[in-house]
């Protein structure tokens, strides 16, 4: 009698416990696919109103996923903007406020030259708990024109890289051709001093060569039983343009159009590795969104004020994909998320907790967990504001818009407001209601434009300045 009542009680508690074992033992960690585009207007792409050419595949993944309305980077140029997803942190922390440059442009502009090792490295971190880790694309963030001492990608993190001219490691150079030039030519040739072995490629075939080598890291990661983080950051849609030949145009909007359109293309395989492998496709994230606006006569943003390098719309909200159909919630998959509004510190705080790991335990990272909005199981918002700093070389009256930059930018809630540095030409915008940034409400509610003042300069002085606070205010 005895032994049965130990017997009934051990199948009760095995009965409790089963249930979690099998949970833990069948969970391995998601792979992640983190697609950045360089200098991609909001509204270029066909799923998000763009009327240009069908970006077909990555139209399919939009479909398969879902897409956010108020999604923003950190910067509306590019080097920062990607020191602040790859940190998770504001890209002025670590003096990363305009693109980098030659080493005296640099010192000029207050900026450093590449970004710091020390910084807090999502790949890194993801490294130490067992993915395989590689980088496929534009780095820029260190490893450019003169700047041949700056670290290889690796030391942050990466097993392996292969970049182009912005980077340290090896790397795909693009061979240029154009109607008038029916031979290729090397473009930035000087590059090769900055690592290697370098592989010659047409510039128009450069993003399929990221994808194919990104595809191999995948097969290998998958062979040997690792999950895996892959960046792929392509840069055909940033001038100069060079479509295929046979698609070449007259415009400068139609030969944007021509290497969006390739470039979709050449995105094709990639997605279709993961979608058609079942054990990949039910657990792997894959996360598409560009590092700012578009620049100014090429790519669209409507209906958003700005282009690249302004802090209005246009230059720092980013079209935002999230796919995953073993991972998001399949109630939203196809939908548009137009409440959440987020940046790209809190989606590098969010792959942390999809991972299932921890932040370094000694930094304080910006950004705020928001899983379950990235998964489509909550339209929670980021609590705190997100700020900006313009770059210091575009104050404004340039870049096609013959206007002021504003020195700093914040997004609150529903409002976004802009001032420089001295105080002057505040302005606040209603985004509920004018996302095109046209009714300017700073007189009319100025206690709110007076607060979100206060916080921006509050929040810029915490940080190292650049050579923008040293320029006078512009009015003209």
């Amino acid at each position: 009698m005895i032994c049965t009542i130990r017997r009934l009680m051990f199948l009760v508690v095995l009965a409790v416990l089963m249930p979690r074992v099998l949970s833990a033992a069948e969970t391995t960690p998601p792979n992640i696919v983190l697609v950045f585009i360089d200098d991609m207007g909001w509204s270029d792409l066909s799923c998000f109103g763009g009327e240009g050419p069908t970006t077909e595949n990555i139209d399919q993944l939009a479909a398969e996923g879902i897409r956010f309305n108020h999604f923003y980077v950190n910067s509306p140029i590019c080097s920062p903007s990607r020191v602040a997803i790859t940190t998770g942190q504001y890209p002025q922390r670590w003096q990363i406020t305009s693109y980098l440059d030659n080493r005296q442009s640099n010192d000029n502009r207050k900026v450093a030259q590449w970004l710091d090792p020390k910084a807090p490295i999502l790949a890194r971190e993801l490294h130490q708990a067992g993915y395989a880790t590689g980088h496929f694309g534009k780095w820029h963030m260190g490893g450019q024109r003169d700047v041949d001492d700056a670290p290889p990608i690796t030391d942050y993190g990466f097993d392996q890289s292969l970049t182009n001219f912005e980077g340290m490691g090896p790397k795909l150079l693009p061979l240029a051709m154009t109607p008038e030039w029916p031979e290729p030519r090397k473009i930035w040739e000087g590059a090769v001093r900055l690592g290697g072995p370098p592989v010659w490629k047409l510039r128009s075939q450069i993003t399929g060569g990221f994808v194919q080598t990104a595809i191999s890291f995948i097969d290998e990661s998958q062979r040997r039983g690792v999950p895996f983080y892959v960046n792929v950051w392509p840069d055909d849609v940033h001038s100069p343009f060079f479509p295929p030949v046979e698609d070449w145009a007259d415009t400068k909007p139609g030969l944007y159009q021509a290497v969006l359109d390739n470039m979709d293309r050449q995105l094709g395989p990639l997605f279709e590795r993961i979608r058609s492998d079942e054990q990949l496709r039910n657990n792997t994230l894959i996360v598409f969104c560009s590092d700012n606006g578009p620049e100014f006569g090429a790519g669209t943003c409507k209906p958003l004020r700005g282009a690249k390098t302004w802090l209005y719309e246009g230059g720092v909200r980013s079209p935002l994909i999230v796919w995953g159909p073993g991972l998001i919630n399949t109630d939203r998959v196809g939908q548009i998320n137009k409440q959440s509004m987020f940046s790209a510190i809190d989606l590098n705080r969010s792959l942390y907790q999809i991972a299932g790991i921890n932040p370094p335990a000694d930094t304080q990272l910006d950004g705020e967990p928001l899983a379950d909005t990235l998964l489509g199981k909550s339209n929670q918002s980021r609590q705190a504001p997100i700020f900006w700093r313009r770059p210091p070389d575009r104050p404004g009256f340039s870049q096609g818009f013959q206007e002021d930059n504003p020195d700093l930018s914040v997004r609150s809630g529903k409002w976004k407001f802009y001032v420089n540095y001295d105080g002057s030409l505040p302005q606040l915008y209603n985004m509920d209601n004018d996302e095109s940034e046209t009714t300017d409400l700073a007189s009319g509610y100025p206690d709110v434009a007076q607060s979100l003042q206060k916080a921006a300069m509050d929040w810029n002085a915490t940080l190292p300045q650049d050579a923008g606070a040293d320029q006078p205010t512009r009015t003209e």
